[in-house]
């Protein structure tokens, strides 16, 4: 046997048993989740010795879309694209602006980054319990305005019922058609300017094509509903949200920090002597060239945002309808319900929610390495 045969044999005899483990306890666990959303598993008899299970095909996930008692998981879904949204821009765009101001060299750098990275050192649990005292509606930052002779705020951080930007969920299909639309557009805009004729071809004039699809033909596409149902951004959440971009602001801090350091001085002093400001130096050299890192941060932040199970449980519990996420519903639903099958089912769109940021990573990491 050749050498490089053997070796290759050595390394599949090492790698099999994570293999078989990795198959049966994550890949297995996958597939028996998907048949058991694909089953009636609940009810009185859920918790039987040898209970029933028939085969009902996709009928959970229509249900949770849009059955008439499904308007909880809907708003949980909703708040959970919200919490998404509001990690990436406020973790992702305040640990930048940490590292740029640390980048400076400033007096104490040390301690500083030791400051800034300390809350990703604490548990959701601990942080959402130091959060959840500090927004209460009538201690902590509310109070804080009185210190300085102004009235105390009434803000109720995170048990306000009011919502904004609120949509019906019978035009959800117009909607996502709308988002592909500004999504397919956006991308042109930004390749508008290395290769016009690919960006207006690609990608451009599909956006333009499919937004006014959904404009003009919004009428003909069928209603998710067969009434009026209105979703939106609730304002209880904004205290969750902050206590995340908090815990997490350092840690994004961390990689920007990391990254700024390994660009080499040449290179910021070339761009000094070429008139560049630090300004423009940080957004025309800096900031493009830790692109790999932003990507990263999203895809992991994208992750978290999908877990914050602990602390949304330990600053408003798990029964706050108003800051619900999918997370809770599906632990609610299973555990305390007894609906298994249902709950499979949440777990499989939350699966599949965050497949969709992770999957566009490895492809475009496949096709650079492709590349080579």
């Amino acid at each position: 046997m050749r050498e490089a045969s053997r070796d290759r044999l050595k390394a599949f005899l090492t790698l099999l048993p994570s293999i078989i483990l990795i198959a049966v306890f994550v890949y297995g666990f996958i597939g028996n989740t998907i048949w058991i959303s694909m089953t009636d598993w609940g009810g009185s008899g859920a918790l039987a010795f040898d209970p029933q299970k028939n085969f009902i095909g996709l009928d959970n996930y229509v249900d949770l879309f849009n059955g008439f008692l499904s308007a909880g998981f809907r708003q949980d879904l909703v708040n959970a694209v919200y919490y998404s949204l509001m990690l990436l821009a406020g973790a992702i765009g305040l640990g930048m602006f940490i590292a740029i101001l640390l980048d400076q060299k400033p007096k104490g750098e040390d301690v500083l980054r030791t400051i800034f990275l300390y809350p990703m050192s604490l548990s959701f649990i601990v942080s959402g319990t130091i959060w959840r005292w500090l927004l209460a509606p009538q201690g902590g930052v509310n109070v804080l305005p009185t210190y300085f002779g102004f009235d105390a705020l009434d803000f109720q951080w995170t048990s306000s019922t009011k919502a904004i930007l609120e949509f019906n969920w019978q035009n959800i299909l117009q909607i996502l058609i709308y988002i592909a639309a500004f999504i397919l557009i956006l991308v042109g805009l930004f390749l508008l300017k290395g290769d016009p004729q690919k960006a207006v071809k690609r990608w451009l004039g599909p956006g333009v094509v499919v937004g006014a699809f959904a404009w003009l033909g919004g009428s003909l596409l069928p209603q998710a509903l067969f009434m009026e149902e209105m979703h939106g951004f609730n304002l209880a959440t904004l205290g969750i949200i902050i206590a995340t971009v908090w815990q997490y602001a350092g840690y994004t801090m961390a990689l920007y920090l990391a990254g700024f350091n390994g660009i080499s001085q040449d290179l910021r002093d070339a761009a000094m002597l070429d008139g560049a400001s630090s300004t423009n130096y940080y957004r025309y050299v800096a900031i493009p060239m830790l692109k790999p890192i932003t990507i990263s941060a999203v895809i992991i932040l994208s992750h978290i945002s999908l877990k914050m199970f602990d602390i949304i449980f330990a600053m408003t519990g798990p029964d706050n309808a108003q800051t619900g996420h999918p997370a809770l519903n599906m632990y609610m639903t299973t555990f305390r319900a007894n609906d298994f099958a249902r709950g499979a089912a949440i777990a499989i769109v939350l699966f599949l929610v965050a497949g969709t940021f992770i999957v566009p990573y490895v492809i475009s990491q496949y096709k650079q390495r492709r590349k080579g």
